[in-house]
């Protein structure tokens, strides 16, 4: 079992910066995958980021160069570090692990945070 809480969102102004955390509790945090996803209203659940228990990092196209995700599994904590943001990166922020990489990417993730909202003013 692994429970994940976010944290770390809120209001920002378009161009800056947000470093959104996931605190995890378990055992078996620091072997397994997790990842950044993201949703709006009425529209599909969105990848963000993926890393690996080593560090091994998955973006999708739209999100390189602005977003870095990276952890600390002593801490059992995974980070979203989002920059120069965008209206259209206002959205509901989760964080989930999975088995792999693969998986996570994939959106097949065994465990899910409640989310973060995140909110761009223009």
């Amino acid at each position: 079992q692994v429970q994940l809480v976010e944290s770390g969102g809120g209001l920002v102004q378009a161009g800056g910066s947000l470093r959104l955390s996931c605190a995890a509790s378990g055992r078996t945090f620091s072997r397994v995958a997790a990842g950044w996803f993201r949703q709006v209203p009425g529209k599909e659940r969105e990848f963000v980021a993926a890393i690996t228990w080593r560090g091994d990092t998955n973006y999708p196209d739209s999100g390189k160069g602005r977003f870095t995700i990276s952890r600390d599994n002593a801490k059992k904590t995974v980070y979203l570090k989002m920059n120069s943001l965008k209206p259209e990166d206002a959205a509901v922020y989760y964080c989930a692990v999975g088995d792999t990489i693969g998986a996570v990417v994939g959106g097949r993730c065994d465990y899910w945070g409640q989310g973060t909202q995140v909110t761009v003013s223009s």
